[in-house]
């Protein structure tokens, strides 16, 4: 199924109601964010009237016009660069992202992304999700390694995405966080938006704002640090990054919100210090990734191997068979390419 360009009438039918909602209940081949986004760029109309305010307040019997707006010309270009594929077929593809790899184009990172690999690699990648995002359900930070989805068409992006939105996907992790004494498990749920003084930083420490839970566990510490599995509930920028670094434990290796070694007794593990001092990047993984189907409606479970340099500084601080028992514990995986 292909996203209509056809004008849609919608009629509201519940007084009090936001324009957004309204139009998500009823044009369900759009997402949510791109009918949010129609709707600030002016190409709907209430009673005949152009409103661009997402949350405006409905009537019941008002008359709703969506215009799609004209098809951009792609913008991002195919490049010959190397991706893991871990699975695919003609609805979805799904990575295992190298660290160091940004998802998308954007300032500062005009080509070199995985967009650009996946239109080099695939000739059926959905143009949904704006002209330097085409396909792209959910994104990794440029330096977070790990599996990730990506549509190609519009029904499967649209499926997918409700996915997210309705926390029905499942986005488990691996990090290697700051501390040897934090509690076996626990959920922090907060407050979240960008730091007051700092356009380029996150923080958890607000009094009001979007919500942001990420839930954890331990499975091994080390002299100095701790390996924890974790599942986010939302999917907020830097989340996982900022909610260990705000509650005292950092992911190792993290630049921006990361503490050195100082302050720390390295002198119980050398080794171990040794090899969280030559981690250059956050050590952060997105391990496993479930999802149903958009056309089989089957849940798919993928599992991405981690890459060389936190596997080996885990090693250090965890044992030599901390992967293989990992794998073992979460490694299997629903289908296969």
């Amino acid at each position: 199924m292909t996203e209509s360009r056809e004008p849609q009438t919608v009629m509201a039918t519940i007084t009090g109601q936001r324009l957004d909602q309204c139009l998500a209940d009823q044009v369900e081949e759009w997402t949510r964010s791109r009918l949010k986004r129609s709707i600030t760029e002016g190409h709907v109309q209430v009673n005949g009237q152009i409103q661009t305010k997402p949350g405006f307040k409905l009537k019941e019997g008002d008359t709703l016009l969506l215009t799609p707006p004209e098809p951009q010309l792609m913008e991002a270009t195919p490049q010959d660069i190397p991706i893991r594929v871990i699975y695919e077929d003609s609805h979805v593809i799904v990575l295992n992202k190298a660290p160091g790899m940004v998802v998308h184009p954007a300032p500062g990172h005009p080509d070199g992304t995985m967009v650009n690999a996946l239109l080099h690699h695939c000739d059926d990648l959905s143009g949904v999700g704006g002209v330097l995002r085409p396909g792209i359900v959910h994104r990794l930070d440029k330096e977070t390694s790990g599996v990730i989805v990506a549509a190609k068409n519009d029904h499967a992006h649209k499926f997918l995405t409700d996915q997210l939105a309705d926390r029905t996907m499942t986005r488990m992790y691996l990090a290697m966080v700051m501390g040897s004494r934090l509690e076996g498990g626990g959920s922090f749920d907060t407050f979240y938006g960008r730091a007051p003084n700092d356009r380029f930083r996150y923080t958890s420490k607000l009094r009001d704002g979007k919500r942001a839970t990420t839930h954890w566990e331990v499975l091994y510490r080390g002299a100095i640090c701790s390996l924890v599995r974790v599942k986010l509930e939302t999917g907020r920028t830097h989340q996982i990054r900022v909610h260990f670094s705000d509650n005292g434990h950092p992911i190792v290796g993290d630049p921006l919100y990361g503490k050195s070694l100082k302050g720390f007794d390295t002198s119980r593990n050398p080794k171990e210090g040794r090899a969280i001092s030559s981690q250059k990047r956050q050590a952060l993984h997105a391990l496993v990734l479930e999802f149903v189907h958009p056309a089989t409606q089957e849940r798919m479970r993928f599992f991405a191997d981690v890459p060389t340099d936190m596997g080996r500084a885990a090693q250090a601080a965890f044992g030599d068979d901390v992967w293989a028992e990992i794998k073992e514990e979460f490694g299997q995986s629903t289908a296969s390419s």
